[in-house]
């Protein structure tokens, strides 16, 4: 396969893909099984069919749900003297792609770029996540250290050493004192009542 091919596969696939809003609002990329039959080099949809069945079925060997990467849809397509008609088409996820590519031709040169492209995807989006996570853990661990600096702050205010806490006080003993202590210094710091 010659880099202009790869520059063209790749452009192709790109253009077929789409994004819907998943569940938590987040975009996700689909493609359509109509659509990816013909990048993948498949004109009858039966043959294109048959590798979609046995990804499904992979998807099914590894207890990974089918519903959540293979949506049966329909769609509207148009037909000559104005008429339409409706057709049996499927939406995929990125995951559900990678199988089918896994189970297609081999012998096609669209499915050999094909694997290598679902599997580039796969781990671009792996990646994704993991710098999300990490950003999210990162965010958690401040939240935390302003939480123990604030903490640190209340228990040094109220003259509190934690060295010299007896071993038998626990942190819920420290927050009812703390507690006690500001509603007592809520009471003191009233104004005074109207003569």
């Amino acid at each position: 396969m010659d880099a202009q091919s790869i520059v063209t596969y790749k452009s192709t696939f790109d253009s077929i893909m789409h994004e819907i809003l998943a569940d938590d609002g987040s975009t996700m990329e689909v493609w359509y099984a109509r659509e990816l039959q013909s990048v993948c080099g498949y004109t009858r949809w039966e043959n294109f069919a048959t590798a979609i069945n046995r990804a499904k079925e992979s998807c099914k060997s590894q207890n990974i749900g089918v519903d959540d990467h293979f949506r049966d849809v329909t769609k509207t397509i148009p037909m000559p003297k104005g008429a339409q008609k409706e057709i049996d088409d499927v939406l995929l996820t990125r995951y559900a792609c990678y199988l089918i590519a896994q189970n297609g031709d081999p012998k096609k040169e669209e499915i050999a770029f094909a694997q290598s492209y679902f599997a580039v995807q796969t781990r671009r989006a792996e990646l994704i996540a993991e710098r999300l996570q990490l950003q999210q853990r990162l965010e958690k661990r401040e939240e935390l250290r302003a939480s123990e600096k604030r903490l640190s702050q209340n228990i040094y205010e109220r003259g509190i050493k934690p060295e010299e806490l007896p071993a038998a006080e626990d942190i819920k003993k420290v927050e009812r004192r703390v507690a006690k202590e500001e509603k007592a210094l809520g009471e003191s710091q009233k104004l005074p009542k109207k003569k």
